[in-house]
């Protein structure tokens, strides 16, 4: 008998994202007994919202019983948008699953603590394999303008399809096909090929796009994991007061959407695994830290935050008759120097609820005077083009006009998260961002947007938070628990270990120790499944 046999679980992850799904299958494989805890819902085609415009289920905001999985958090520094469903982010993600270049491995904390280079391509590998990804297969008219851009800037040559996970089924087959499971030798489910609509990130109504849910966490279920939707953790706590955990632990849940007096449940597990996002595991562990469930986590917690120095801009053609809106969410890619990345991004036609993000490109200074620069901008657009600037800043058709640009740079950059009180709520302790601003323009970015729209008869687009709230926009925080040689520079080990503790992991996206410069979610997965290999089996 097993010394955890008498306690609910071997293992309990908090979260269902990549690192959870990931960490939920090769546990159940190993023959472990897993429960896995998610506070936002289970998704499925019948419940997703048809249009961003039903903000209701698209934004995650549970005390305005806002019950979507797109969660937007302003903080001092930066726009963070981040997912909340059973899957995780998979559910609001582009799918894009990039290996980022192999210089971020000599990087920040996790520099030498391991043998990166020869350990993570065949995690990489693995990782692709169970994630289905493939060369973008649905090219469409964005692709194209993303391409025309390129070729007008002299950087044609650095265009690509991105790879995505998304089954495209047969060539010569119509798009919206059913197939029989493609990918797991028939234990994952049926599949149906792409349309090409471009919601992706509205959640994919079609099954085509692979999200966890169709593959790490479907066969993680089918091998007895308990997957425990609409869950909050509020406390975890060491079994009987052994500090260090060796004896387990116990998790205490409410439900998500509880309003008066939620019933407290409380799982005994004989690991935990924090698996909650780069927010949500810096959030979790600050308040264990600071309630004295966990006093010994880190100082280091919430230090080295990155955001992949990231900047949000776009084009509009207003009045266009061509849709910019088919394809898959992101389905091209250029790099208009060595350091930046460019990526074209598409929301479905009807879902122009993001263009209350988007304003007039503007450059200028960042800070106090920004918002002067932006009148100018668009005064002179306005006096030039007056049609065309009032169409640009409003809503309708945003979608089927508009190209948006996810800019990234694999440059060093950070930012520190406390726990503290905000002046505007002095009751609740929450994450705040601290450190010397990021710069909430790139200025080569913001340069090819607005040589790009001249050279295709568009108008650029900012970011209104850069410009009115001085913050940039990102959808990849990353750190904050970061993998390190020592409870002095980081959170975990080299195997994903809390420091101080036994028992008890980290593994998602607030590991990374470096900027990636492309989409995290590739390389979360690949940190799990070499996170995994460490763990023997059962018996």
């Amino acid at each position: 008998m097993s010394k955890t046999d008498h306690l609910d679980y071997d293992y309990l992850i908090i979260g269902s994202g990549f690192g959870g799904s990931v960490s939920a299958l090769r546990l159940a494989e190993k023959g472990y007994r897993v429960c896995v805890l998610e506070q936002g819902r289970r998704w499925t085609p019948e419940n997703l919202p048809s249009t961003n415009w039903k903000f209701w289920d698209y934004l995650w905001q549970p005390v305005l019983s806002f019950r979507g999985f797109l969660s937007l958090r302003l903080f001092r520094h930066v726009m963070i948008l981040h997912g909340n469903a059973v899957g995780g982010g998979s559910i609001t993600y582009a799918q894009t699953l990039l290996v980022p270049p192999t210089s971020v491995w000599a990087e920040g904390s996790w520099a030498g603590i391991s043998d990166w280079h020869a350990e993570m391509p065949a995690h990489y590998e693995r990782a692709k394999e169970m994630l289905g990804v493939t060369v973008n297969k649905r090219p469409a008219a964005a692709d194209a303008k993303l391409k025309e851009m390129a070729d007008a800037m002299g950087v044609g040559g650095s265009f690509y399809y991105t790879d995505v996970g998304v089954f495209f089924g047969k060539e010569g087959d119509d798009p919206g096909t059913e197939y029989p499971d493609p990918y797991f030798k028939g234990d994952g489910p049926a599949r149906n090929s792409c349309i090409g609509c471009g919601g992706c990130m509205v959640g994919c109504r079609y099954n085509a796009k692979n999200t966890l849910d169709k593959n790490y966490l479907y066969l993680a279920e089918k091998r007895g994991v308990t997957v425990c939707a609409e869950t909050k953790v509020i406390d975890v706590r060491p079994l009987n007061d052994c500090a260090d955990g060796a004896d387990g632990y116990v998790v205490s849940t409410v439900p998500t959407f509880s309003r008066w007096k939620p019933k407290v449940r409380h799982i005994t597990a004989g690991k935990v695994i924090f698996s909650a996002s780069s927010l949500g595991s810096q959030a979790l562990l600050f308040s264990l830290r600071d309630s004295g469930s966990l006093p010994n986590i880190s100082v280091s917690l919430g230090k080295r935050v990155r955001t992949n120095a990231e900047s949000i801009l776009g084009v509009r053609y207003p009045g266009s008759q061509e849709d910019m809106s088919k394809g898959v969410a992101i389905g091209s890619g250029i790099y208009i120097d060595q350091h930046t990345h460019v990526e074209a991004v598409r929301y479905a036609d009807g879902s122009n609820l993001l263009s209350s993000l988007l304003t007039t490109l503007t450059a200028g200074r960042q800070g106090a005077s920004r918002p002067l620069y932006w009148l100018l901008a668009f005064i002179r657009l306005l006096l030039t083009r007056p049609i065309t600037a009032i169409r640009s800043v409003l809503p309708y058709r945003f979608s089927r006009e508009t190209v948006i640009f996810l800019v990234m740079q694999a440059l060093e950059g950070h930012l520190d998260m406390r726990w503290t009180r905000p002046w505007y709520w002095p009751f609740k302790k929450t994450l705040s961002t601290h450190g010397a601003p990021i710069p909430t323009f790139i200025p080569a970015a913001n340069e090819f947007t607005r040589k790009a729209a001249a050279a295709t008869g568009g108008v650029g687009m900012s970011s209104l938070s850069e410009i009115f709230f001085n913050v940039p926009m990102t959808a990849h925080c990353m750190g904050g628990c970061n993998m390190a040689s020592s409870a002095e520079d980081g959170v975990i080990d080299a195997k994903h270990r809390v420091f101080n503790y036994r028992n008890l992991y980290v593994i998602d996206g607030s590991v990374i120790a470096a900027n990636l410069g492309v989409n995290p979610s590739l390389t979360i997965t690949a940190l799990a499944e070499r996170a995994m290999s460490f763990i023997p089996d059962k018996h």
